[in-house]
């Protein structure tokens, strides 16, 4: 597995857009951010931290603000701002084509639990941590002595530190995608190593790299109406969400469903690249002695390329053993 804190770059190669923002939501559950162009309007979520606060500084500034500059708020401990760095970076992925998977039907009464019902089958028997109580989860602590680790704990959760004894040794892990914002996704996909681990939630970012970070299965959103979702995670929407603007989707992570979802990123971006060196020819064959107003995104697509030609080989390699 490759190290995990790595992961944080390659979330930040995808957030390169020099698109700008055109509205963010910090709802009571959900944070939202969208962009528009040509009237396609993308959206990105994160989970917004549970905890209060009147003493944000930036609130009213972040429209019209580049969204890889955003986007870069995910390497901020500072929770807020982190939440927003995150649905910055989902809504430059969700921009792209998304994989195809498998679509869940989501009952409105439990939709927290629909990831859980969908691989219970392949539980039955073996050993299940949860990262995160969800509401309704007890059901599966009674019924099949599922462990849940919880920042704060309640009756049969564990704390915290009970990931570095449980985590070793599960057979399957469900971690929450609000890890990778709040900065534990490191730690505990390295210690989840050895399990199947399912990354989940709408927080989730559709990437191919995910599997070389310890991840099997993506089980993420897919954005069905950007103005219902934005309406309802602004009007304090929480499962609510399930029921109006997004639904889930189960990708599982092998080699060679990553190499065809590379290999498209990799000619998308070549495409990006060729385009934005045809304009810098034509910039300085007209003339001009400044710098090439898209340097910067030029520079970015080559960088997003070198990473993915590594992750590509890397696969490509794995294969052929």
């Amino acid at each position: 597995m490759d190290d995990p804190r790595r992961l944080y770059e390659c979330l930040l190669d995808y957030c390169s857009s020099t698109q700008t923002i055109e509205r963010i939501c910090l709802g009571l559950v959900w944070s939202v951010c969208q962009t528009q162009l040509n009237r396609t309007r993308h959206s990105g979520l994160a989970m917004t931290p549970a905890i209060a606060t009147r003493t944000l500084k930036w609130p009213g500034t972040l429209a019209g603000q580049p969204l890889k500059d955003i986007g870069r708020w995910l390497l901020q401990w500072e929770p807020y701002q982190a939440a927003v760095g995150m649905a910055a970076v989902n809504c430059s992925i969700n921009a792209g084509p998304i994989p195809d998977g498998e679509l869940l039907e989501v009952q409105p009464e439990a939709a927290n639990l629909t990831v859980f019902e969908h691989f219970l089958p392949l539980t039955q028997g073996l050993k299940v941590v949860v990262i995160g109580h969800y509401p309704g989860i007890d059901h599966y602590i009674d019924q099949y002595g599922w462990q849940v680790l919880e920042r704060s704990p309640v009756a049969g959760d564990y704390p915290d530190p009970a990931c570095e004894f449980l985590l070793p040794e599960a057979d399957w892990v469900f971690l929450s995608a609000s890890t990778i914002p709040n900065k534990t996704f490191p730690r505990l996909a390295e210690l989840a190593g050895s399990a199947k681990t399912v990354l989940m939630g709408p927080t989730v970012p559709w990437l191919p790299e995910l599997h070389a970070f310890g991840i099997d299965y993506l089980a993420g959103v897919e954005v069905t109406d950007p103005d219902v979702l934005f309406q309802t995670a602004a009007e304090g929407g929480g499962v609510r969400i399930f029921e109006t603007g997004v639904r889930y989707k189960v990708l599982p992570l092998h080699e060679e469903n990553n190499l065809i979802w590379l290999k498209r990123k990799i000619a998308e971006t070549y495409a990006e690249k060729e385009r934005l060196t045809q304009a810098m020819e034509h910039w300085y064959n007209d003339g001009n002695s400044k710098r090439f107003p898209q340097y910067d995104s030029l520079n970015d697509a080559n960088t997003r390329l070198s990473r993915m030609d590594s992750a590509y080989k890397t696969l490509w390699d794995r294969q052929q053993r």
